[in-house]
């Protein structure tokens, strides 16, 4: 959980999104860090007996720094006003799926799965789902997914409007291979986070995703195109 502090201090700096602001309220940062970092600390002990692949994971893989990149951004503001937690399996430079937490004052959200992948990966996701699509319409099926999380989430941007190249419109998959991102997502009230089952109730949702995470590292670590 995090202190209602933390929260306040996120709004506060979304108010004054600036340097000499935050060094200002560095004391308060400070405390933030350290919230932050528990809260990691405590979802990988919540993830890892659930999910045997996470072992490996510490709190700086699954962290974010509050700076935002502003380097070919047009929006110049110097920090983030979220915090992020992404916990997966894969390297670093190597795209596997996962399970995300956002924490951000009326956006906020819990998510997994593969979003916008590059086009070798795409492919390979294509792939998987062309000949085992079977296997993935039994995954989201499964009761508890559909109970948390339905379905992929579709919006224009990631939805092809026609079959991608070399899939015929008649294949039984072709709305799963029409695809460009695989993630599935649950909002939620940003109070949530400073209650003491946020972290254990956040987990048991999560972790109705481990077979769809499977499925896409499956098909991620094919060597075959």
């Amino acid at each position: 959980m995090l202190s209602k502090e933390t929260l306040q201090f996120l709004d506060d700096l979304k108010a004054n999104n600036n340097r000499d602001w935050f060094l200002d309220n560095k004391k308060r940062y400070e405390a933030l860090k350290n919230d932050y970092k528990q809260l990691v600390s405590d979802f990988l002990d919540a993830m890892k007996p659930l999910d045997p692949a996470l072992e490996m994971l510490e709190v700086k893989n699954c962290s974010f720094r509050i700076n935002r990149d502003i380097r070919f951004s047009k929006d110049k503001t110097p920090y983030k006003t979220h915090l992020g937690i992404w916990l997966s399996s894969g390297a670093k430079g190597m795209n596997r799926s996962g399970y995300y937490i956002h924490i951000q004052n009326g956006g906020s959200f819990i998510a997994g799965g593969l979003y916008c992948p590059e086009a070798n990966d795409l492919k390979k996701m294509r792939k998987e789902i062309a000949f085992f699509h079977d296997d993935l319409e039994e995954i989201l099926e499964e009761k508890k997914f559909k109970k948390e999380f339905e379905n992929f989430d579709r919006t224009d941007g990631n939805v092809l409007k026609n079959p991608p190249r070399g899939y015929e419109k008649e294949h039984p998959a072709i709305e799963l291979l029409k695809l460009k991102s695989f993630e599935c997502s649950q909002k939620f009230d940003i109070a949530a986070a400073t209650k003491k089952d946020f972290v254990t109730t956040m987990s048991q949702k999560l972790i109705s995703l481990k077979p769809l995470n499977n499925f896409i590292n499956r098909a991620l670590t094919s060597d075959e195109l």
